[in-house]
């Protein structure tokens, strides 16, 4: 019988990868391998997330859209913050941000405005079809995650969360 099918764990038929990872064992017994089926499920799962079929498209938004609108969102009424908060919440370069704004704001989702604390800067805030658009694609992801987490116990979502938590301490 296949290798591969001799991978079956706690009832789980073998699947893509697990053949790859099989095929490199073959081929590179000197490395340890152990990690490749799980590395290469996060990035498959990631990637299907972001497939076709993914709700923001109908809000015409991107996946950075999205972040840059629900970080303003999140803060609570004005949904405001000056662009080195949007960087830091974001991780993102200062120059990254001012990119997804030039787009939201051409769209009419955010404006930016002098802060009248300080002249130099300015501030982002939503717009008003920003918020009900932030609002209605939030609705569609929460729903849609439910959806997909509900494939897992709640001990296996409390793993994977300190899994991941862990793995992104580690980088």
């Amino acid at each position: 019988m296949d290798g591969a099918w001799n991978a079956c764990i706690d009832g789980h038929a073998p699947d893509q990868i697990d053949d790859v990872v099989e095929h490199w064992q073959r081929e590179r017994p000197d490395l340890d391998i152990s990690a490749l089926g799980t590395f290469a499920r996060m990035k498959v799962f990631v990637t299907a997330l972001g497939s076709k079929g993914d709700p923001l498209e109908q809000y015409g938004l991107t996946s950075g859209d999205f972040e840059v609108l629900a970080a303003l969102r999140a803060v609570g009424p004005p949904c405001v913050l000056i662009p080195s908060q949007l960087s830091e919440k974001l991780m993102m370069s200062r120059a990254g941000i001012t990119n997804r704004l030039d787009r939201l704001e051409d769209a009419g989702l955010v404006e930016r405005r002098l802060d009248p604390a300080d002249r130099r800067s300015f501030r982002v805030g939503l717009t008003e079809r920003g918020r009900v658009i932030i609002d209605a694609a939030f609705t569609e992801q929460v729903t849609r995650f439910a959806r997909l987490a509900a494939h897992l116990t709640p001990e296996q979502r409390q793993h994977l969360d300190d899994a991941l938590r862990t793995l992104l301490g580690a980088l």
